[in-house]
């Protein structure tokens, strides 16, 4: 990205977890791990978790991002839990060579697609 006039600041920043967090879906059964967060710069606040899914050795992986909000953190298991189905979660928006700009549009497709209200994942 340049630093010129016309380049808009993004207002997430990606914080990296090295997938150690687990994500478990209500039945107990493995989804996959948290990749990322994505913290708004202004606030600290995290809008949205990149979970990541699949793969073997490293390869084949996609990333889903979630609003935070669909996250639980189980404290006595050290992971999260997803309050959706698996399946509306595996068909979301999702990538798995290119990440996309995560700016407000991007935002408001995610939140779209889960039914949260943008108010909630607003990044602006």
């Amino acid at each position: 990205m340049s630093d010129t006039a016309d380049t808009p600041t993004l207002l997430l920043v990606q914080a990296n977890v090295a997938h150690t967090m687990k994500v478990e879906s209500r039945d107990g059964d493995t989804v996959g791990t948290v990749y990322s967060f994505m913290v708004h710069k202004r606030s600290g606040k995290v809008t949205h978790a990149v979970l990541s899914l699949g793969g073997f050795l490293g390869m084949g992986k996609s990333f889903y991002p979630v609003p935070f909000s669909l996250l639980q953190f189980d404290s006595v298991r050290d992971q999260y839990v997803i309050t959706i189905d698996r399946r509306l979660l595996e068909g979301g928006p999702s990538w798995s060579n290119n990440a996309p700009v995560f700016d407000q549009a991007y935002a408001d497709r995610v939140a779209s697609y889960y039914s949260v209200g943008s108010e909630n994942v607003s990044i602006e």
